[in-house]
């Protein structure tokens, strides 16, 4: 008997499968199984792949977070790697960036003259003098924990305090296929059909969540670099004001 040759072969079996796929009854061309050399989340309801991955976010020491959060109206843009003891990176608001830093209790925040002296009307420094302004521009004030400022931007330095924020899908979960993120698959999970926000799960390792679109347009995060190492350095004392200690006061 004649054998075919490769191509013929692999001709002949792509037309058996197609007739297995239209229901002929023919078996032993079923398709790849999605969940091979997965981590296995893909297989369960997206209330337990929603539960799975903010257990694994909770047990992480670190993670890059990028992307875009809305609130009350301002869209902030961020760049900040988190650890358990802090976090270090760049929030815009409005055009006006700024430096974060906090290692432990202490936040140093790093920003232009405009930033301090409320020019850039963010209000961010509460209408600091000109002078004052002077001083703290492109320096990294160290910033008293019971100061408006402290409370307004220590939490995008806290890793918990935000993702518990951000990883929060509303209204009624399901699965909505696979996916990849920048080279990782993935399964997604909706709240309500995509209206209540939607999280990229990686299928690969450890079930962190790569990728958040925040329900009501509020935004578009992406998580990466779960677990590698964050240098949290304090700046040399020539590039530190301290807030409550070396501005004048008047």
């Amino acid at each position: 008997m004649t054998l075919l040759p490769p191509t013929r072969r692999a001709a002949l079996l792509g037309a058996v499968c197609a007739l297995v796929a239209t229901g002929t009854g023919l078996t032993g061309c079923s398709k790849e199984d999605p969940d091979a050399g997965t981590n296995g989340i893909g297989k369960l309801s997206a209330t337990k792949i929603e539960s799975r991955t903010k257990a694994a976010a909770e047990a992480a020491d670190t993670v890059h977070l990028s992307g875009s959060v809305v609130s009350n109206d301002r869209t902030y843009k961020l760049d900040m790697r988190l650890a358990e003891d802090g976090g270090t990176g760049s929030v815009t608001s409005e055009g006006s960036t700024f430096q974060l830093l906090r290692i432990g209790e202490q936040l140093y925040l790093k920003a232009g003259k405009e930033f301090w002296s409320g020019e850039d009307g963010d209000g961010g420094g509460g209408g600091a003098d000109a002078k004052a302004a002077e001083k703290l521009g492109g320096m990294f004030v160290k910033v008293p924990a019971d100061d408006p400022v402290y409370q307004r931007f220590s939490g995008f330095t806290d890793k918990d305090l935000l993702l518990d924020g951000l990883l929060t899908l509303h209204g009624k979960l399901t699965t909505d296929g696979r996916r990849e993120q920048s080279g990782i698959r993935t399964i997604r999970i909706t709240g309500d059909a995509g209206s209540g926000g939607t999280l990229d799960v990686s299928l690969e390792g450890t079930p962190y969540p790569l990728r958040l679109v925040r329900a009501g347009d509020a935004g578009t995060i992406r998580l990466s670099e779960w677990g590698e190492d964050i240098s949290l350095k304090e700046p040399s004392e020539d590039e530190v004001v301290d807030y409550g200690q070396q501005l004048p006061s008047s």
